[in-house]
C-alpha cells in the first residue's frame, strides 16, 4: 500500500515561517550574556527568563479556545506582528528596568502565539498513519536554529554588539511574518459541527492526557537548565562555545528527525521514548563532569539526540489521544509545558548554580529526567 505523503506546500510554507521565527527566538541563547552585561545576577536572569514564559502560560487559553473556534491563521498572524515589535523594542533597552520587564512579557506573548499555531498547523497537515514521522521533521525547523541561533550570534558577536543581534532577530522576525501570510486554515471547523470544543480546561483534565502533561513537564524543566545558562557555563569555565554545543546539539536531533523519524510508528512511541530520555539524562550527567571541551560536544550530541525523539514523541502522542474538535487547547497546552519549565527551571537552576555550581544544576536535570520517566512509565503503563 503506498505510504501518504508527507510534504505539501502549506507544510513547507509552515516549517519555512517556523524556521525563521525560531532562528530570531534561538539568538536570545546569547541574551544572558546581555543581561549579565547590564549587572543582572544569575537569579535575575533566571528570574527575566522566566517573566517572558509565565506570560506565554496565562495567555494560552485564550490562544487554544481562538484556534479551536476560528482556526489557526489568525494566531499566526497575530503573534508573527507582536514579534516583529517585541524584536525591536529591544533595541531600546539600556539598563534592568521597567522597559526590559514589559518587553519579556510581550516576547512571551508573541512566542506563546506562534509556537502554539505553527505547530498546530503542521499537526493539521500531517497525515495521521504517519503522524510522528511528519511532526519530527517538522520539528527540525524548530531545531536547526537551535544551532543557528548559537552560531549566528557567535559570528554577531564577535565582529559587532547586541544592537546588531536584535535587529538581525528583527529581520527574521518580519521574514516568517511574510512567509506566514499565504497560510490559510487546513483542519476546518466542520468537524466541530458533531463535535464542539470542550475548552482548555476539559483538555487540561483528560485522563490518558495528563501523565503526557506530567513527562513533557519534566522534559521541558530540565531543558531550562541549558536553555538559560549554558552561555554563562561557556564564559565562566572556557570549555566549548555556545554555537559549538548547539551546534552538536542540532546536529544529533536532525539526524534522528531525518534519518529516523519513521522508528515510533513502526515500533510504538514509548519503545523509542524511553531510551531517549536516557541518552538526555546522560548528556546532563557529562555536563555536570565535564572538564574537557569535547565532554561538552559530546553532552550535545547525547541531549540532542534525546531532545530528537522525545518532543515529537510526546507531541504525536498528545494529538492521537486529542479530539479534532480540541486540538487547538491541547496544542496550547504542550507548548505551555516548555514556558513553564523555563518558570520552574529558570529560577531553580539559578538558585541551584549560585549555591552550589553548574555541575550541580546540570546533576539535578539529569536526576529529574530519571525520575520523571520512572514515574511516567508507572503512571501510563498499559495505554
Amino acid at each position: 500500500m503506498e505510504r501518504e505523503r508527507l510534504l505539501s506546500a502549506p507544510f513547507v510554507l509552515c516549517s519555512l515561517a517556523n524556521l525563521a521565527q525560531a532562528l530570531a527566538f534561538n539568538l536570545f541563547l546569547h541574551f544572558p550574556g546581555f543581561l549579565d552585561g547590564l549587572g543582572a545576577s544569575k537569579v535575575q536572569i533566571g528570574f527575566i527568563f522566566g517573566l517572558a514564559s509565565a506570560a506565554a502560560i496565562l495567555v494560552r487559553p485564550p490562544i487554544g479556545r481562538s484556534m479551536d473556534l476560528r482556526g489557526r491563521r489568525g494566531v499566526i498572524l497575530a503573534g508573527g506582528t507582536i514579534n516583529v515589535i517585541s524584536c525591536s523594542l529591544y533595541l531600546a533597552v539600556t539598563s534592568v528596568g521597567p522597559l526590559l520587564y514589559m518587553n519579556r512579557i510581550v516576547h512571551g506573548l508573541a512566542e506563546a502565539m506562534l509556537f502554539t499555531s505553527l505547530f498546530t498547523y503542521a499537526a493539521d497537515c500531517v497525515p495521521a498513519s504517519r503522524r510522528t514521522e511528519g511532526l519530527a521533521l517538522f520539528g527540525v525547523s524548530g531545531v536547526l536554529p537551535i544551532s543557528l541561533g548559537g552560531l549566528l550570534g557567535d559570528v554577531i558577536l564577535a565582529r559587532a554588539d547586541y544592537t546588531a543581534l536584535f535587529a538581525t532577530a528583527v529581520a527574521l522576525a518580519l521574514a516568517s511574518l511574510l512567509l506566514s501570510l499565504p497560510l490559510r486554515d487546513r483542519l476546518r471547523l466542520a468537524s466541530h459541527e458533531s463535535e464542539a470544543p470542550r475548552g482548555f480546561r476539559a483538555a487540561l483534565a483528560q485522563p490518558n492526557l495528563v501523565p503526557l502533561w506530567w513527562i513533557g513537564g519534566v522534559f521541558a524543566t530540565a531543558l531550562a537548565c541549558t536553555f538559560s545558562f549554558l552561555k554563562l557555563f561557556v564564559e565562566d569555565t572556557g570549555l566549548a562555545s555556545v554555537g559549538g554545543f548547539f551546534s552538536a546539539y542540532a546536529g544529533a536531533a536532525i539526524v534522528m528527525r531525518v534519518f529516523f523519524g519513521w522508528l515510533p510508528d513502526r515500533v510504538g512511541p514509548k519503545r523509542v521514548l524511553f531510551p531517549a530520555l536516557a541518552a538526555l539524562a546522560l548528556g546532563f550527567a557529562l555536563l555536570a563532569g565535564a572538564d574537557r571541551t569535547s565532554d561538552v560536544l559530546v553532552a550535545g550530541v547525547l541531549c540532542g539526540a534525546g531532545h530528537g525523539f522525545t518532543f515529537p514523541i510526546v507531541f504525536g502522542m498528545v494529538v492521537t489521544r486529542t479530539r479534532d474538535a480540541d486540538r487547538g487547547s491541547a496544542m496550547a497546552i504542550y507548548t505551555a509545558l516548555f514556558d513553564l519549565g523555563v518558570v520552574v527551571g529558570g529560577p531553580g537552576f539559578g538558585f541551584v548554580i549560585g549555591a552550589s555550581g553548574y555541575s550541580a544544576a546540570f546533576g539535578a536535570a539529569a536526576a529529574l529526567i530519571v525520575v520523571g520517566a520512572t514515574i511516567f512509565a508507572l503512571w501510563d503503563r498499559g495505554r
